[in-house]
């Protein structure tokens, strides 16, 4: 196992994995519980849902622990899922099948794209600064995540955001998250994000947030699986819905797009709390990452699960001493195991998690030294991804700004030749992809 997966060679051991697993599960786990509830306002089942996020989550995270050998987990996407949600209800006159064949088409696009370079090479095209400013803006974008799942920040209509209830039980379970992290992470304690979780999971219970299981055991539905190519009450699959449609095609490229620079994102968030960014700002290993969530893509949209992608959170398993693809195996087993123990798994309070998310975002903060601040080049594309991502609520939206304001300032700085073809090709994209979401 070690000549397999260099545990050691890179400052881990098994142990060390496990827990990393464990502590990137427990910060996706709310996934298990909010993907079938966005996904049955389409339609979707949601016994069949739960069943199908826990396979396709479990199956491809497994997958990227083998194929790449790094810390990154894969699940339903949020934002993702929602698109696809509205798409059915709105473009496909509620036929949910016809929603995963878009999810299908998507993924199929994406990994033909991989498999010919080409999303690399606009990886590979993006300028250093503007990979710094995507980590900065991620981490931000994480930690506010968090704040957002423990009610300590919350919409407000006159100010868009504003400081939640402090005598709200989730807030205190979000606080008391964030100051055990802290504590651990000060002592040196090892799996410090796990135990901050675990910590507020325990406070949350006489408060009410985290809630008693409604049973332990639960057969998995399979009857999602294969959606795409399910018939609707005309006799219609879905992915013959999708082919003849032109609507549903560009609601494919919309969601292609998201998901391409969404996945280019995290994957730099993960690198750099795994210790697997070179000094050059690249991914190392990034094909391999980016075949295995590719081919996730349309996995998803064929369980019936939405898009799975890379997430975030893997950052705080990276962040936790995961180093190597064995995190992710631990991972995806939990997450295998949860489709027959989901009503447990259910009531781990999003709240929980805030201490390791936000600790994940201070992490990925020291990035923005990185940044030359004098040059408008460097500075102004970099300060709307950094602002855009966390703000427009969307990684793919703040660093669509980011490339189309690195053009404009090229242009305007008389500095047309530092941009790279692919550039000008990535940034036309996003504009196209702001016109028509």
């Amino acid at each position: 196992m070690e000549k397999f997966f260099k545990a050691a060679e890179r400052g881990s051991s098994a142990t060390q994995e496990l827990r990393a697993g464990l502590t990137t599960f427990l910060a996706m786990s709310y996934i298990i519980a909010l993907n079938p509830l966005i996904l049955s306002g389409a339609g979707v089942p949601i016994s069949a849902t739960i069943t199908s996020t826990c396979f396709g989550a479990g199956i491809m995270t497994i997958i990227m622990g083998l194929f790449s050998n790094r810390p990154i987990a894969l699940a339903s996407g949020l934002g993702l899922n929602s698109m696809v949600a509205v798409a059915t209800t709105t473009l496909c006159g509620g036929d949910w099948h016809a929603g995963m064949g878009i999810v299908l088409v998507e993924g199929i696009v994406i990994l033909l794209l991989v498999l010919c370079g080409l999303r690399q090479a606009i990886m590979d095209a993006i300028p250093v600064s503007l990979r710094h400013a995507i980590s900065v803006g991620i981490g931000i974008f994480v930690a506010m995540i968090g704040l957002s799942n423990a009610g300590i920040i919350t919409g407000n209509g006159d100010t868009l955001l504003a400081l939640g209830q402090v005598t709200q039980p989730s807030f205190i379970v979000g606080v008391i998250s964030i100051v055990a992290t802290i504590i651990f992470v000060a002592f040196d304690v090892k799996g410090a994000l796990l135990l901050g979780i675990i910590v507020a999971v325990v406070s949350g219970i006489p408060l009410g947030i985290t809630g008693t299981p409604q049973g332990v055991f639960s057969l998995p539905d399979f009857t999602a699986f294969g959606a795409p190519f399910q018939a609707d009450s005309e006799g219609v699959m879905g992915i013959a819905k999708v082919i003849a449609t032109p609507a549903l095609l560009v609601t494919a490229f919309s969601l292609m797009m998201s998901d391409f620079f969404d996945t280019m994102g995290t994957a730099m968030a993960v690198a750099k709390d795994g210790e697997f960014l070179d000094e050059n700002g690249n991914v190392e290993d990034i094909r391999s990452i980016l075949i295995v969530d590719s081919c996730a893509a349309w996995v998803g949209g064929l369980l019936g699960a939405s898009s799975v992608t890379t997430f975030v959170e893997s950052a705080s398993g990276a962040a936790d001493g995961g180093r190597t693809g064995l995190s992710s195996i631990f991972c995806g087993l939990f997450f295998i195991v949860c489709a027959f123990f989901a009503p447990v798994i259910a009531v781990v309070p999003g709240a929980a998690t805030c201490g390791a998310l936000v600790y994940v975002g201070y992490l990925m903060m020291s990035e923005v030294t990185a940044i030359d601040w004098s040059d408008l080049l460097e500075g102004i594309p970099a300060f709307l991804s950094i602002a855009g991502i966390p703000l427009t609520y969307s990684m793919s939206s703040g660093i669509g700004l980011g490339f189309i304001a690195y053009i404009v300032v090229a242009i305007a700085t008389g500095k047309v030749r530092q941009i790279k073809p692919l550039m000008w090709v990535a940034a036309i994209a996003f504009a196209v992809y702001f016109l028509v979401a």
